[in-house]
C-alpha cells in the first residue's frame, strides 16, 4: 500500500486510510479486530473514527463505542506506535435516543451536537483518550464546523490540547471554503495551529448544480487544495454506500440526491464501461480512481463494514490505471 505525505507535516501516512465508525456497533468486536489486523497486515497505517461512533447502529448505543474497541485492541496489540491515529470531537450528542425516535432530520441531530467551545473541546480530547486507551492522537478534527463558536476559542483550545501534548496535529471537517481559509488565517496570525488535513465526502461522482456542498468536496474546494499543499484532503463516503455497483440501488437511495442527474449518468456509463474492461467492479474502480488523483493529491477513507468489504477496496489498491484511462474518467461527463 503506497504511502504519502500528510501536507508539510513531514508524516508519511498510507494513502488508504481505515474508517473504524461502526466496528464495536454494527461489527462486532472480534471482527473489528481481524479487520484491523488485516489492515495492518496490508500496508495500512492511518486509522480514523471520532468520539460519536456510533449511536445510529440501534438502541442502546450513545457514541463512543468505536473509540473504546480501538482503546481494547491497542492495549492488547501493543500496536499503537505503529498507526498514525485519528479522532474527532464537537459532533457528540447527549440524548441519541432522542435523534432515534424523532423525525430523523439533519437539523434534529445538529440540534444536539456539543459543539466547538473551548471548555467543550478540552473535555471532549480527554474523554477520546481515555476511551482510546492512549496518551494522545496523531490527528485531532473538529468534526463539524461550529458557527455559534468563536473560532478563535476554539482554535486557542485546539492550540492548547497540542501544547499538551495530547494531539500532535489538528483538522478540520465538514467546513465551507471561506470559513476553512479563515480558520487558517487566524491559526497563522495568533501561532496557533494550522490544519493540516481537511474531512469531506469526496467521489467520482460530482455535485449537481445548486446542491448544499457543505460536506462535499466542490470545485471551490478542490482549487483551494491545489493552492495549499500544506492541506490534504481525507475523502469519506468514497464510493457513496456502494451505490456504483448497483443501478437499482442507485434509484431513489438519498445519498444520490446530491449527484443525480445528467452529469452523473455520463460519468457512470463511462466508469461501467472501463471497470468492465479491466474486470473489476466499479467501486473498485472508483476507489483506485481517487488513489490515482494528483491534482490535488488526497488521502481515501474507506469505512467497511465486513471482511469482504475490506478485501475489495484493499484489492482496488493493486489496480494499475493507464493514463488514458484516467484520462477517460476525468473527462466524463455532460
Amino acid at each position: 500500500m503506497r504511502s504519502i505525505g500528510l501536507g508539510r507535516t513531514g508524516e508519511q501516512v498510507s494513502q488508504l486510510a481505515l474508517g473504524a465508525m461502526l466496528m464495536g456497533t454494527s461489527t462486532d468486536e472480534a471482527t473489528s479486530i481481524g479487520m484491523l489486523e488485516r489492515y495492518l497486515e496490508a500496508g495500512g497505517t492511518f486509522i480514523d473514527t471520532a468520539d460519536c461512533y456510533a449511536w445510529w447502529p440501534g438502541p442502546g448505543f450513545t457514541g463512543g463505542e468505536s473509540e473504546e474497541l480501538l482503546g481494547r485492541w491497542l492495549t492488547q496489540s501493543g500496536k499503537r506506535d505503529e498507526i498514525f491515529l485519528a479522532t474527532k470531537g464537537s459532533a457528540w450528542v447527549g440524548d441519541p435516543e432522542a435523534i432515534r425516535t424523532g423525525d430523523g432530520s439533519y437539523e434534529t441531530m445538529a440540534a444536539q451536537w456539543v459543539g466547538a467551545g473551548g471548555d467543550t473541546l478540552r473535555q471532549a480530547i480527554d474523554d477520546s483518550l481515555r476511551r482510546l486507551r492512549t496518551d494522545h492522537v496523531d490527528l485531532y478534527y473538529v468534526h463539524v464546523d461550529d458557527r455559534s463558536t468563536p473560532l478563535e476559542e476554539t482554535l486557542e483550545a485546539l492550540a492548547e490540547i497540542v501544547a499538551a501534548g495530547k494531539a500532535r496535529y489538528i483538522g478540520w471537517s465538514n467546513v465551507r471554503t471561506w470559513r476553512l481559509e479563515r480558520v487558517r488565517a487566524l491559526a497563522e496570525q495568533n501561532g496557533w495551529p494550522v490544519p493540516v488535513a481537511v474531512q469531506e465526502q469526496h467521489s467520482y461522482l460530482r455535485p449537481k448544480g445548486g446542491v448544499n456542498t457543505l460536506s462535499i468536496v466542490d470545485d471551490e474546494k478542490i482549487d483551494y487544495l491545489r493552492a495549499h499543499d500544506d492541506l490534504t484532503l481525507v475523502a469519506y463516503t468514497p464510493i457513496l454506500k456502494g451505490v456504483y455497483d448497483d443501478p437499482a440501488k442507485r434509484e431513489g437511495h438519498p445519498i444520490m440526491a446530491s449527484y443525480a442527474g445528467p452529469d452523473a449518468d455520463a460519468r457512470l456509463a463511462v466508469l461501467t464501461e472501463i471497470a468492465a474492461e479491466l474486470d473489476v467492479t466499479p467501486n473498485q474502480l472508483v476507489i483506485s480512481w481517487l488513489l490515482h488523483a494528483t491534482d490535488p493529491e488526497l488521502i481515501t477513507l474507506i469505512g467497511p463494514r465486513t471482511p469482504e468489504q475490506l478485501e475489495v477496496a484493499l484489492a482496488a489498491a493493486d489496480i494499475k490505471l493507464t493514463g488514458a484511462q484516467l484520462e477517460r474518467l476525468d473527462n466524463a461527463g455532460a
